[in-house]
């Protein structure tokens, strides 16, 4: 789970064009949202996208999203357990 959640730290970087944070920067337990990077809803469709191209796993519920997106290592946990 931690190669994967390295993958996902750069993958965000990219996918949210965060030009000045490095992976290293994000935590695996930091909030994604508000206090933790900062992100907003726009940047929540982003990471839809990004589970969707990425890993092929669609949010099928959307009260699952802010659970989900609450840190890189529940994004982990998610992919893990719907991937197939």
């Amino acid at each position: 789970m931690d190669k994967l959640m390295a993958d996902l730290k750069v993958q965000i970087i990219e996918q949210l064009n965060l030009q000045d944070t490095k992976p290293e920067d994000i935590g695996d337990d930091q909030p994604l949202f508000v206090e933790g990077l900062g992100l907003d809803s726009i940047d929540a469709l982003e990471l839809i996208v990004l589970l969707q191209q990425n890993y092929k796993i669609r949010i099928s519920n959307a009260e699952e999203g802010p659970k989900v997106f609450r840190s890189v290592r529940t994004m982990a946990e998610y992919i893990t357990a719907h991937q197939v």
